[in-house]
This record gives C-alpha cells, structure tokens and sequence, in this order.
C-alpha cells in the first residue's frame, strides 16, 4: 500500500512539472510573438521615414538646380548689362569727341577774324549749346549708375523670392487641409497665389500682365487667368491649376494601395485639366502670342510627385504647347521677364538720347553755318566799309577835306569832325598831290 501511495506521488509530481513546463513554453512564445510584432511595426515606421526622407531629398534637388539654372540667368543679364554699358560709354565718349572737334575747328577757324566784342557774343551764342551737352553728358551717366544699382540689387532680389517661395510652400501645405473637397475654393485659392507671386515680382498690373482679361472668339468666350505682356507686342498665358483633394488624400493614406489610388486620381485630374487647357487655344488669341501656355500648379510638393511618378504626363503636355511650372520655376521666370521689360525701357530710353543727341547734333550743324555766313556778311561789311572810307577820305578832293574847308571859310557850325579822320584825309591829299 505504501508502494502505491508513493509511485501516485511520484506520478502526480510528475505530471505536475509537465504541466509546468508547458505553461512556460507557452509564455515564452507569447513574448515571441509580441516582440515579432514590434519588430514589424519599427521596419513599416523605418521605410514611412525612407520615404519621406527621399522626398525630402529629391525637393532639395530640384530646388538646387533651379537655383543653379537662376544663377546661370542672373550671369547673363550681367554680361548682357556689360555689354550695354559699354555701348553708352562708347556712344557718349564718340559723340562728346565729336563735338569737341567740330567746336574747335569753328572756333580756330573764326577767332582770328572777330573782334573781342564778337567772340563775347558767340560765347553767349554757344553756351547754351554747351550746357546741353553737359546735361547729356550727365543723363548718360545717371543712366550707367542707375544700371549698375539694379543689377547689384538684382540677387538680393532672387534670394528673397527664394525665401517668399519656400514660405509660399509651407502655406499651401497648410491650406491644402483646409480646402480640401471644395473645388470652387481651390481654384480661386490657386489664382489668389498666381496674383500674390506677379505682385512680388515687379511687374506691374495692366501694363506687363492683366488678370481675367475676357475675349471674344470663333469658338466662344475666353477668359484667361494672367496674361503676361513682352516686348514687340507678344504675350503667353498662365492658367492656375489646383488638385487638392486627390493629392491630400495620397499625403494621408495609410496603406500603399490608398496611395496608388490617390496617385492615380491625381495624375488623372492633372492631365485632364491640361487636356481642357490646350483645347482652349489660348495662344491663338493674338497674331502675336507665343506657341505655348504655361499651367501653374501652386502646390510645390503636388507638382513634383506628378512629373517623377509619370514622365509621359510631361511629354503630352509638351505635345499639346503647354508648360508645367510650379512657384519655384514661375519666380524666376518672372524675374527674368521683368529684366526683359527693364531692358527693353533702359533701350528706349538709350534710343531717345540718342535721338535727342542727334536733333543736337543738327542743331550744331545749323548753328556753325551760321555762324560761317555771319563771318562772309562780316568781311563783306569790312569791305564796304573800307571802300566808304576811301570815298569819304581817299584823293585830293575826298569829302573830309573838302568839308572842313567850308568850316575854315567860316561856316558856323556846332560840332567837329575826328581829327584822326582828318589827319587821314590830308595825309592822303599830299600824297596825291606829291605823284
């Protein structure tokens, strides 16, 4: 009996450390299993922070090569504003060289004919000649300091634009949240930021660009978002186009599947604005319009997730004359339009010196021809005058003498005549009467 109660003792005790065993085996696969789901969870946060990480990455990008390509544009203008300055100097060196010369020869040529009395009176004559060409002289390089001030200000310029860019970025991020599903919203938000960026960049409204300007056409009423004016009368047109919602969507999915479908939308709103867009015929409006339009997507971020998830989307809008551009690329752009514009009012402005300087320069011509037929009228007097004073005291009968012996007979009389004139006359009678 005792040998049973022990061998069910050791049996229960046995039976008793398997169940134990098991419990902790259990326990430890529990653990197992959590910490496997942890380790699930780290890798899908490590490839979320991957990925926002290569965005980062690749805005960084495509902002630094806008900025290279805006210094390669900023060198340009620095070279072209070499150029032009140069030109001026030349131009005011030539035309104050020329001046010099002519003014010269005429003076050499008639100073020794005129008395002092003559010369005062051409100094009167030629000083306000004078004074014009000093306040030319002046003009020119009032125009050459004020080229070299814009063009120092020029990249102070370009950085704050960079700046008002990245801030312009950060709130359209933000808004996004705002607006989303609103479309009516969307679009006038999107047109708000297009006039924002043309009102910083110096242009100025009805004059280099209009806004919701309406025409009338074949195909019905066209009412463009911004035009923007160039020289010779040409012009491009921006159209503003904002697809928030199907971008928010794919910033906030959770899984890859919702952001393949919100990526999708997207692409798809894009092309479909750009499709309607070139059916419009915008650069048609004019004889002199430029063959393409320029489509403003305000969302930095949603522009570049467009051209890197579908480079087709780019090569169609090509296809079809029209331009993507996001503020980073529309900035400079304006930028470089509104240097244009300078260039093109510093050239009218160059053009009507030069044509005032050249009604001068006729003025010139006039004045010393002039000034020659005053000296051909003046010998001409010189020798009518010579010729008077021979009749009057020349031979042995001359005038003078015969004049003063009427006073010598005693003609009553009130006044005398030069004796120098009368020495003249005698000197002249003895010599006539001495051949």
């Amino acid at each position: 009996m005792v040998a049973i109660v022990l061998v069910a003792g050791l049996l229960i005790g046995f039976l008793l450390g398997k169940f134990r065993a098991i419990g902790e085996l259990q326990r430890a696969r529990g653990l197992a299993l959590v910490e496997q789901d942890r380790a699930k969870m780290i890798q899908q946060q490590y490839r979320e922070t991957a990925v926002k990480l290569e965005e980062e990455r690749s805005r960084i990008l495509e902002m630094t090569n806008s900025l290279a390509a805006t210094e390669a544009d900023y060198r340009n203008l620095e070279e072209k504003l070499a150029e032009n300055q140069k030109t001026q100097r030349e131009m005011e060196e030539r035309f104050t060289h020329q001046f010099r010369n002519l003014a010269n020869e005429i003076f050499e040529e008639k100073s020794k004919k005129f008395t002092d009395q003559n010369k005062s009176n051409i100094f009167d004559l030629l000083q306000p000649l004078g004074e014009k060409i000093v306040a030319f002289e002046k003009k020119v390089e009032e125009t050459h300091k004020d080229s070299i001030a814009r063009n120092s200000a020029l990249k102070e310029q370009l950085e704050g634009l960079q700046k008002l860019n990245l801030q312009m970025t950060r709130e359209a991020e933000n808004l996004t949240r705002a607006l989303k599903g609103d479309s009516k919203a969307q679009g006038a938000w999107g047109e708000f930021i297009l006039e924002s960026i043309l009102e910083k960049s110096g242009l100025e409204r009805d004059r280099e660009y209009t806004v919701q300007e309406s025409f009338t056409t074949t195909e019905g009423r066209l009412r463009p978002d911004v035009i923007i004016r160039l020289p010779e009368g040409k012009h491009v047109v921006i159209d503003s186009k904002v697809s928030l919602t199907a971008y928010n969507n794919f910033v906030n999915a959770s899984t890859e599947s919702d952001k393949a479908t919100a990526l999708k939308a997207h692409l798809l709103s894009i092309r479909q604005h750009m499709r309607g867009l070139g059916e419009k015929n915008y650069q048609h409006l004019s004889q002199n319009g430029l063959d393409f339009i320029i489509m403003f997507i305000p969302i930095e971020p949603a522009y570049i997730l467009a051209i890197q998830s579908d480079r087709s989307l780019y090569e169609e809008a090509l296809e079809r004359r029209i331009v993507f551009v996001s503020p980073t690329l529309l900035i400079p752009s304006l930028q470089l339009i509104k240097n244009v514009w300078k260039q093109e009012y510093q050239n009218r402005h160059v053009l009507d010196i030069a044509n005032k300087a050249g009604d001068l320069y006729d003025k010139f011509v006039g004045f010393t021809e002039d000034l020659i037929t005053l000296g051909r009228h003046l010998d001409s007097s010189k020798k009518f005058y010579e010729e008077s004073m021979k009749k009057l005291s020349f031979g042995t009968g001359n005038l003078v003498r015969r004049t003063e012996e009427l006073k010598k007979l005693g003609a009553r009389t009130s006044k005398s005549l030069d004796p120098k004139l009368i020495g003249r006359s005698e000197d002249q009678a003895d010599l006539f009467d001495n051949n």
